[in-house]
């Protein structure tokens, strides 16, 4: 099976009120960090959307090994940025991941990768959480999604059958707020 990296990075943080992708994070930026577990994570296609701050994140992120797609219409929901990341694949699975949630482990995304649906999804402890596996008979449905939570709605729609993945511990820290973040950054 093929598989592509889509990862969502194209936000304008408006809870936060800067670009959350360019936060300080470990002697990086949290967007590095998240594309490093992508990045190790071996998948044939590697995506990541940009589209708030794309200018300030093409000049500071490393995105060797990425296909930056440009969204220009960030501003309304991931949904536009799922749509246009899942025009461009070619392979067949995609694995959504969120720019903002360095924890993600490479362990989960291979577990993941083993969900036979075609819809997975990690199973924490506490919960349900990214990354989610989409196999191709999915992406047409995943190239109309609006909105925020769009990917959720499809989730939970009953369209498709879900696999959940069990995932020991917590679901991963994703950054919406200050308070996120500086809970991320006492993280161990």
């Amino acid at each position: 099976m093929s598989v592509t990296g889509l990862v969502l990075a194209a936000g304008a943080s408006l809870r936060l009120g800067e670009a959350k992708q360019l936060l300080p994070y470990r002697g990086r930026t949290l967007l590095d960090a998240t594309l490093d577990v992508a990045r190790a994570c071996g998948f044939d296609a590697l995506l990541v959307t940009v589209g708030g701050s794309a200018d300030e994140v093409r000049e500071r992120v490393d995105l060797t090994g990425c296909t930056v797609l440009h969204n220009a219409e960030f501003s309304s929901g991931c949904g536009s940025s799922i749509r246009s990341g899942a025009a461009a694949v070619t392979t067949d699975a995609l694995v959504l991941l969120l720019g903002d949630q360095p924890g993600v482990r490479v362990s989960s995304v291979h577990l993941l990768l083993g969900a036979p649906a075609p819809v997975g999804v990690c199973r924490y402890d506490d919960g349900l959480g990214h990354p989610f596996l989409f196999r191709s008979t999915v992406f047409p449905e995943l190239r109309t999604l609006h909105g925020d939570k769009a990917v959720w709605k499809l989730l939970h729609s009953g369209r498709y059958d879900v696999s959940e993945v069990a995932i020991p511990g917590p679901v991963p820290r994703d950054v919406d707020t200050r308070a996120d973040y500086e809970r991320l950054l006492e993280s161990p």
